[in-house]
């Protein structure tokens, strides 16, 4: 019962919006009502520039680190990445805002940064060359939440229930990705 209870609470916790409530605050229209229609950093970013967006991140990340450290001293070590993946479904459908919310990407490295530190710090980099490579913010997500993924369950527990933990994260993270998948997979057969 503590665990529903335990989960509950960190969906609620990840339904606050930090985007929207910034937003909101600066007297800026709902970020997800343009460009790719989301609340996360990189939607800010497009919006309402750098310090904006690196505030978002900076708030996500530091809420996530907060959730994974509980989780750590409350949870067995296999249900920790179930808190992560409660986490991202809150920011992902925050009962807060309407069920629309971010991709959860930084909500994970947040996580990810206590629960596997140095997929986290490996992830980064990653992230910054893929962008480099390619120029799409979500190709770079997905390296960097394979290289979280990967390394939560390599520094964790190969226990079926953390495995599964850690995989409905990143899955749930791609899925979320679906409408960047769908536009790039449509500009591409234009330019072809």
């Amino acid at each position: 019962m503590w665990l529903i209870i335990l989960f509950a609470a960190t969906y609620t916790v990840g339904s606050v919006n930090f985007s929207i409530l910034l937003f909101k605050i600066i007297g800026k229209d709902d970020p997800r009502n343009k460009f790719s229609r989301n609340a996360g950093v990189t939607n800010v970013y497009r919006q309402a520039g750098f310090l904006p967006a690196a505030l978002v991140l900076v708030l996500d990340i530091a809420r996530s680190v907060g959730v994974a450290l509980i989780s750590l001293l409350v949870l067995p070590a296999e249900f920790v990445p179930w808190s992560g993946l409660c986490l991202i479904l809150g920011n992902r459908f925050p009962c807060f805002h309407n069920f629309r919310g971010g991709k959860g990407t930084a909500n994970y490295l947040g996580f990810t940064a206590i629960v596997s530190p140095v997929s986290a710090v490996v992830s980064m980099p990653v992230w910054c060359l893929v962008y480099q490579l390619f120029k799409f913010p979500f190709i770079a997500s997905f390296a960097m939440v394979f290289i979280l993924g990967v390394g939560t369950i390599i520094t964790g527990s190969v226990h079926l229930i953390h495995v599964t933990g850690v995989f409905g994260s990143v899955v749930l993270i791609f899925c979320s990705h679906g409408p960047n998948i769908h536009a790039f997979l449509q500009n591409r057969r234009k330019i072809n």
